[in-house]
């Protein structure tokens, strides 16, 4: 399932990718592919009240995709990034020697994909990125670096009482100091999430704790010890 997070912001792509890009965003929107939607409401102002039928059902032109490649580099319009572009002096291109991979997006099967939604955004500070499907059988939820998909099924696809005893993970996310791991396990007490395990400090100089989703899927938060 495509997750359509067209930019990759690991490096500024010369003027005729980002031209592709947003023809590639005009098409989406065209095509009416609704994980589309949150990407343009999330980088054009005048789209931020809308749910994702009226988006997909706005007038959306050229110059609305490519403002939108725009702000997502940090330029507040097609034409300032052109500018922008014009004062970076180009790198020679050279043929990657091997591939790199730039995002990790572990899947949890839930059985409901409104009420997991709910969860993540009220419990744990995600947002939703996309849902999709009508029922919703499809959802990307993120919060900073982080994403995960949510795919509904009609039953749990591993038995519970293994899953507790094994602790078998369905996620695990990190942050990067001991400050901020204390300060995340202090936020989602605070706001009443069920912990299969507390903060706590493990032999290998990490400390870690395990949040349990409705459905009871294992969500590891790590950080550093000191």
């Amino acid at each position: 399932m495509p997750t359509y997070d067209p930019i990759v912001e690991a490096y500024m792509p010369n003027l005729e990718n980002l031209k592709k890009q947003a023809k590639l965003i005009l098409r989406w929107h065209r095509e009416r592919h609704y994980p589309v939607a949150p990407q343009i409401r999330g980088h054009l102002p005048r789209f931020q009240n809308m749910p994702d039928s009226e988006i997909l059902a706005a007038s959306f032109k050229l110059g609305d995709a490519q403002e939108m490649v725009a702000r997502q580099h940090g330029f507040d319009s097609w034409q300032a990034l052109k500018t922008g572009l014009s004062a970076t002096p180009l790198k020679a291109k050279t043929s990657p020697s091997k591939a790199t991979i730039v995002r990790a997006e572990p899947q949890l099967f839930v059985s409901d994909i409104q009420r997991s939604c709910e969860f993540f955004t009220g419990k744990l500070g995600f947002s939703v990125v996309f849902s999709y499907g009508k029922p919703l059988y499809y959802a990307q939820v993120g919060r900073d670096g982080a994403r995960l998909n949510l795919r509904r099924v009609e039953r749990p696809v591993i038995e519970a009482t293994v899953r507790d005893a094994e602790e078998l993970l369905s996620a695990s996310m990190t942050v990067a100091t001991a400050d901020e791991i204390k300060l995340l396990f202090l936020e989602y007490q605070s706001t009443g999430v069920t912990f299969h395990q507390t903060l706590k400090k493990q032999p290998w100089g990490a400390k870690n704790f395990i949040v349990k989703d409705p459905d009871g899927n294992l969500l590891q938060f790590a950080g550093p010890a000191n």
